[in-house]
């Protein structure tokens, strides 16, 4: 087995022996260390080092102005995109089998945001006394396979405990990379297709997986809960899908309305930017998810501006609770999805049921209402480009039939 190369993100200016530490017992291991030292505080002389003068260089900075700096936050910026473009290039270079950092909540949100941009596949550890704050965790790690190590004391000095964390961290992104295959990859033979589903959709996702997989595919679902579907974009970035079947494109609605499940701003563009064949349904732009519904009495802002209480409400537990769309919602969702697909370098197909976009929205149902949803495709094909295909379908979203409707689209699609 040869040995790995591990990249060790960390501030050289204030932690000096702490990364020493780490590195002795990284390579101990047998592995090969790279430092890059990401702080820009008084210089540091540690041998083996990408150094902060580098670093500000490789951002098109000069190390003394970014130390001059008032403003800390641009100076991290500068210093996490010099680190970026630093990383990549080990990447580029085969240096680079697992990325590992330690510190408080300054260090190591600028080291995750390093670690973002490293594909899946490739380790990921910090070594953080902020993993356990749960106003931070989420975002450190947000969509990506960075696994976070809770440093239950500050890494500051080494004792005792700092030694025995460090010790173990060294042993854990060591065993990671050599377990590791390197960036996630697609099998040639493998056809992966990326599926959007949740729980009000979860009939039709299932036919559309089952149909693909008798086509010969294999399917992954990810969970529009909105972090899942970053992480769906992210790893549609990597290339590792040949289409996608976006049942619950609902990341998209829920961001622009203030909604529970909010995706990024860029969701719906990472397929396009790749040109790989895409099947967009309408599922999640019936509702808004605004739970808990303690939210109602509590002159909540989004319940409060939006008047959630006057609407048709659904509640299938506390949390879980969903408001329908206005006729205008809807309609602004079309005129961004339109924004979206025009963009797209690849076939797109926008597939719309007719009888309701979800098992809250059928007929007979909580959220039933045909004339709000009627609002969508006229507002979508208002400025939406022509090479977009819309078609309509006499059906509910959350049916077999709908399911294996959008599969089969999606193979036509990718044969042609």
């Amino acid at each position: 087995m040869m040995a790995s190369n591990i990249v060790l993100l960390c501030s050289l200016d204030t932690k000096p022996r702490e990364a020493e530490f780490l590195r002795d017992c990284i390579e101990a291991q047998g592995a090969t260390c790279i430092v890059v030292n990401i702080g820009y505080g008084a210089p540091a002389k540690t041998d083996r080092t990408i150094s902060a003068a580098e670093v500000a260089a490789a951002a098109s900075s000069d190390i003394d102005d970014v130390r001059s700096m008032k403003d800390t936050g641009a100076a991290s910026t500068i210093m996490m995109q010099g680190a970026i473009i630093c990383v990549q290039e080990l990447l580029r270079e085969g240096r680079c089998d697992g990325v590992v950092s330690f510190g408080g909540a300054s260090n190591t949100t600028l080291a995750t945001g390093v670690m973002k941009t490293i594909p899946a596949g490739i380790p990921k550890l910090v070594i953080s006394s902020a993993a356990a704050i749960p106003a931070y965790a989420a975002g450190y790690f947000g969509s990506r396979d960075i696994t976070m190590m809770h440093a239950v004391v500050d890494i500051s000095g080494l004792n005792e405990l700092t030694r025995a964390f460090l010790k173990q961290g060294a042993g854990a992104i060591c065993g990671m990379a050599a377990a590791s295959d390197g960036p996630v990859s697609p099998d040639a033979s493998s056809r992966l297709v990326a599926v959007s589903s949740f729980r009000f959709s979860e009939v039709c996702s299932q036919a559309v997986m089952k149909e693909l997989e008798d086509r010969g595919y294999s399917t992954i679902p990810f969970h529009a809960q909105g972090v899942g579907e970053n992480a769906m974009e992210n790893l549609i970035g990597q290339g590792l899908f040949v289409g996608i079947v976006d049942v619950v494109p609902a990341g998209l609605s829920e961001q622009l309305l203030g909604g529970n499940r909010a995706a990024r701003p860029e969701r719906l563009e990472a397929a396009g930017k790749l040109g790989i064949p895409q099947v967009i349904s309408t599922s999640g732009f019936d509702m808004i998810s605004c739970g808990p519904i303690e939210r109602r009495d509590e002159e909540d802002r989004l319940w409060r501006e939006r008047r959630l209480a006057e609407r048709k409400i659904s509640v299938p537990d506390r949390f879980r609770v969903e408001a329908r769309t206005t006729a205008q919602e809807v309609a602004d969702i079309g005129h961004l999805v339109a924004s979206k697909l025009n963009r797209a370098k690849g076939p797109v197909t926008v597939v719309v049921p007719t009888r309701g976009w979800s098992s809250l929205s059928e007929p007979d149902t909580e959220l039933y209402d045909p004339e709000a949803d009627a609002a969508f495709v006229p507002a979508l094909l208002k400025t939406l480009d022509p090479r977009v295909v819309v078609t309509k379908a006499e059906k509910s979203l959350n049916t077999k039939s709908f399911g294996r409707l959008l599969a089969r689209t999606l193979d036509e699609m990718i044969q042609a």
